[in-house]
């Protein structure tokens, strides 16, 4: 490996009501011990700066009740809200990884209905609450037909919460894997907090299931609802057929239908599959569905393709995850270009399956990579070990590529380092 100290540019904080309560009240708590201090030992004043963390988690401890209730009543509202709304369809959306992918497929392909979804990183309980009181709020009388709600968690328990909210009536499992796990703890407990959006639907509502996924497909045995599968490898209610990858993206055939989207990565099929299921259930006909999702977009920074300045950039920085990182792998393996690069940041949240990951990674790698830069060196080491080559560590002096190459970007990179390497 070839070392040298990385040099990152630290991104400013956000901002939020919350950030800015409990710096103004760490402020007032200052003022008040300098005005005492003063009249009493001015020198004091020289320690003040030392007293910082106290009196930072004196105004946490002290807001802590406040900002509880505060969010208590918000989630109550946005629950009390939705429950307005009886006849509304709510599709929650969850995985390790395609949640963002699947949610805008279906809405791409609901084009033209009343539909609504929750807009980018707007996942979490909170997010998915002040969403919800927005939209149902201003639509009065005339309620979306759809909701389409991406479901995030990381902890067990979250997505219990958000179903309470939101009540979906469809739910969707993309995958599951070790994304997040280091969060969890273990995986028995990451499928057990991605069950609860099967196990919160209804009787006389519907699950869709990627069957490819093992973890996922056991998930029918835990709901009391309707099981729809996808997949393919066979034995599923709606199967991919003459899978290939086109220059423009991926096609495939099911029933007498045949699908080309403009998405990248053979990976993403099963992601395809389970917006057409929703779709169908919805009541459109399959010709529409592919007339639909060929004019689809996908997100920036999550396996998009574009060119700049002669090279070709596979772009994944959006949340990258072991099986997405194979399937960039993969991909790469099977385009032409003078040099290939991997550009990534590494994966982060696997637990004490971290290290063993990068090397499996880094193996898989193996004859795929001209060159591969890290930006973070323990990950490095260990994904050097699989891939049995020096690998670089990304530093303002890393080379710049030429034209005519492919650069894969995987995890979480400023895009400042991505354009700082084009030539």
């Amino acid at each position: 490996m070839r070392l040298s100290v990385p040099l990152r540019k630290q991104r400013f904080p956000v901002w939020t009501q919350k950030a800015v309560t409990l710096v103004l009240s760490t402020l007032v708590a200052d003022a008040i011990i300098a005005y005492s201090w003063l009249s009493r030992e001015p020198a004091l004043l020289a320690v003040l700066p030392l007293f910082q963390a106290f009196t930072l988690a004196l105004s946490w401890f002290l807001f802590w009740p406040l900002d509880r209730f505060l969010k208590r009543r918000r989630m109550h509202r946005a629950q009390k809200l939705r429950e307005q709304f009886p006849d509304l369809t709510v599709i929650g959306i969850t995985g390790s990884v395609g949640k963002t992918t699947v949610k805008e497929l279906l809405s791409c392909v609901l084009t033209g209905r009343n539909v609504q979804a929750t807009p980018a990183y707007v996942n979490s309980e909170m997010g998915v609450s002040g969403w919800l009181l927005k939209e149902l709020s201003r639509r009065g009388d005339h309620p979306p037909e759809v909701l389409i709600v991406e479901m995030g968690a990381y902890r067990q328990g979250e997505i219990a919460l958000l179903c309470r909210i939101a009540k979906p009536t469809m739910g969707i499992v993309t995958f599951i894997g070790k994304q997040h796990m280091g969060l969890f703890g273990s995986q028995e407990a990451l499928v057990n907090a991605k069950a609860e959006l099967v196990e919160a639907l209804p009787p006389d509502g519907i699950a869709f299931l990627n069957a490819d996924n093992a973890a996922c497909a056991a998930l029918a045995e835990r709901t009391s609802c309707t099981v729809q599968t996808v997949g393919t490898g066979g034995h599923t209610d709606i199967e991919a057929f003459d899978i290939e990858e086109t220059p423009t993206g991926i096609a495939f055939r099911t029933g007498d239908t045949r699908f080309g989207i403009p998405l990248h990565g053979t990976h993403n099929v099963t992601n395809v599959l389970l917006a057409i299921a929703a779709a169908r259930t919805l009541g459109m006909r399959d010709r529409d569905i592919a007339q639909a999702v060929s004019k689809y977009t996908p997100p920036d920074h999550t396996f998009s393709v574009r060119t700049e300045k002669g090279v070709t950039i596979l772009d994944d920085t959006h949340n990258a995850s072991p099986h997405s990182f194979k399937a960039a792998i993969a991909w790469a393996r099977t385009q032409p270009a003078k040099q290939k690069v991997l550009l990534t940041s590494g994966l982060i949240e696997l637990g004490t399956e971290q290290d063993h990951i990068h090397s499996e990674l880094g193996e898989t790698a193996q004859g795929v990579f001209d060159r591969v830069i890290f930006m973070n060196p323990r990950s490095g080491q260990f994904f050097e070990k699989g891939f049995k080559k020096p690998i670089e560590v990304c530093t303002p002096f890393t080379e710049k590529m030429g034209e005519d190459t492919l650069l894969i970007c995987i995890g979480r990179i400023p895009p400042a380092t991505i354009q700082r390497l084009l030539p």
